[in-house]
C-alpha cells in the first residue's frame, strides 16, 4: 500500500458520496466503480478537493460541508422572471422543470422553473444544492503521482 498523500499533482482513485444531512443520497460511487480524478482537473469543485488534501490510500472520512464550501448560498439575484412567449410554445413550463439557457459566453446555464403565473415564468439559476449543508463521504483507494516519476 503506498503512503503518498493527496496533493496537487496526484491522481486519486476514490469512492465518494454526497448526501443531505438526513442521509438522502444525492450522488455516490460506493455501489459502482470508483472515480478517478487528478487534483486540480476541475472534476471536483476546489472546495471539495480541499477536504481530500493529505489523505492517503485506505483513509475513509465523512465531512459536513456548509453551503459556503459546497455550492454557495441561495442568491435571490439568480432568480429571474421571463414572459411565457420567450419560450417555445411546446415547452412544458411548470415548477421543477430544468431548462438550459446559453449565457453571454455561450456556455450552458441550467435553470429550474420555480413559479408559473399567468404569462410570467420565474426561473431559478441558483445551483440546486445552493444553501444546503451536505455530507461528503470519501474513501481513498489509491493515490498516484501524475506524469513520469522523477
Amino acid at each position: 500500500m503506498n503512503e503518498l498523500p493527496i496533493d496537487k499533482g496526484t491522481r486519486v482513485t476514490l469512492h465518494f458520496a454526497l448526501k443531505f444531512p438526513d442521509g438522502e443520497v444525492i450522488d455516490s460511487t460506493f455501489e459502482k466503480a470508483p472515480a478517478t480524478l487528478e487534483i486540480g482537473d476541475d472534476n471536483l469543485p476546489e472546495n471539495f478537493e480541499a477536504y481530500l488534501m493529505g489523505m492517503k490510500a485506505g483513509d475513509r472520512e465523512s465531512y459536513e460541508v456548509p453551503p459556503e464550501k459546497a455550492f454557495g448560498q441561495h442568491n435571490p439575484n439568480n432568480v429571474q422572471t421571463f414572459k411565457r412567449h420567450e419560450f417555445s410554445a411546446d415547452m412544458v413550463l411548470e415548477p421543477g422543470v430544468m431548462i438550459s439557457f446559453a449565457d453571454a459566453r455561450q456556455s450552458e446555464l441550467p435553470g429550474v422553473v420555480s413559479r408559473v403565473e399567468g404569462d410570467e415564468v420565474e426561473v431559478d439559476f441558483n445551483h440546486p444544492l445552493a444553501g444546503r449543508t451536505l455530507t461528503f463521504e470519501v474513501e481513498i483507494i489509491d493515490v498516484e503521482p501524475v506524469g513520469p516519476a522523477h
